[in-house]
């Protein structure tokens, strides 16, 4: 059963969210998991996928931007998005050592689904993977996660409510020496007298407990308890992988400078973007449907957003990825450790968090 979300307990976040404070928030916006958890086995890990579109046949461009505030991690296909202002197919995460086989499972999804596309032009796939470390709660050199379990996470996407915590990809993660894992999130904003949606999906697995922030508060001093040591205490070894989603006009540009406000918004949650952190994050725009741009005319006619008064998305953005990161630790329950063996990272105390507020 989902245990309650951050609003649930009667945190203060800024903001409107939409009907279900989640990324499916926005029209046409899909999420499914495979979740693998084996405990014989040392297995807890998973895959996340999110499907932008429904565009079966022939892909339907989404425009994209991207920024890494640590680049100690891993997002395949930014080269491009940094190039071409777009991408096509879905976005999977996973863990640091799946992301071969899941950039396989996804390719040979996206040559079923793009069927038409494939075999009547010269189509080639390239994948967005992004990928966080779970190898404390996964015996993550046991490679567990195959191509299958990306292409069953593809087929399960669906709109509606989103599971958080211990699911997908987001199985093994921690996030200030918390259980943690998957959070999403979404707020509505009004430009120009027009109601737009921003939606956000986190995978949090970063930060340090002394440095963990609420809405102000310094919850990691507050609560101190039952930290684990993975042997580097004064140094953040996680990492965070956030997406953004909105059904606003942008072009590449500006959802680059989307893409960036979200190092505010887990910001605000007291993480500095450690060395030894991947942190790494993709903005994406529904609008402006059209052609592949080899099937497009010379010249392509696009709205935008004016950037003189975007600033009401972007102050979106920063608070969906605030919100999406608690609600990826309210979300978690005590695991035990696979490496070191023999500790608990335990779940955050929801009644505790709640009265401090």
């Amino acid at each position: 059963m989902q245990k309650p979300r951050a609003r649930d307990l009667g945190l203060p976040f800024p903001g409107h969210p939409g009907p279900l404070n989640a990324i499916t928030d926005v029209a046409g916006v899909t999420v499914g998991f495979t979740t693998l958890t084996d405990p014989a086995q040392r297995m807890r890990t998973g895959v996340t996928a999110i499907r932008p579109r429904d565009d079966a046949g022939v892909p339907v461009p989404i425009w994209a931007g991207h920024y890494a505030l640590n680049g100690n991690g891993e997002m395949t296909g930014t080269h491009w998005i940094d190039d071409a202002g777009y991408m096509i197919g879905p976005v999977c995460i996973t863990n640091t050592h799946g992301v071969g086989a899941v950039h396989h499972g996804v390719t040979k999804w996206m040559i079923e689904h793009y069927a038409e596309f494939f075999q009547k032009d010269h189509g080639w796939a390239m994948p967005v993977v992004a990928e966080t470390y779970d190898g404390v709660l996964n015996d993550i050199n046991a490679l567990h996660v195959t191509s299958d379990h990306a292409i069953a996470a593809l087929w399960a996407a669906k709109g509606g409510p989103v599971a958080e915590g211990s699911v997908g990809g987001g199985n093994g993660m921690i996030a200030y020496q918390f259980k943690a894992g998957t959070g999403t999130s979404s707020r509505l904003f009004e430009i120009g007298g027009q109601s737009y949606t921003m939606g956000c999906l986190v995978q949090a697995n970063h930060g340090r407990r002394p440095d963990f922030q609420v809405l102000g508060k310094p919850v990691g001093q507050l609560m101190p308890e039952g930290m684990f040591d993975r042997g580097t205490p004064q140094k953040e070894m996680g990492s965070i992988i956030v997406v953004l989603i909105t059904d606003a006009p942008l072009s590449g540009l500006s959802l680059r400078q989307v893409a960036k406000r979200a190092a505010l918004g887990i910001g605000r949650g007291g993480t500095p973007g450690g060395n030894s952190s991947g942190d790494i994050f993709l903005a994406l725009s529904t609008a402006n449907p059209g052609p592949m741009p080899q099937r497009a005319a010379a010249v392509l006619t696009k709205a935008e957003i004016n950037g003189e008064l975007i600033d009401p998305l972007y102050l979106a953005a920063v608070q969906a990825v605030e919100e999406a990161v608690v609600n990826a630790i309210v979300a978690g329950e005590d695991v035990a450790t696979v490496k070191p063996v023999g500790q608990v990272v335990p779940g955050i105390d929801t009644k505790r968090l709640a009265a401090l507020f």
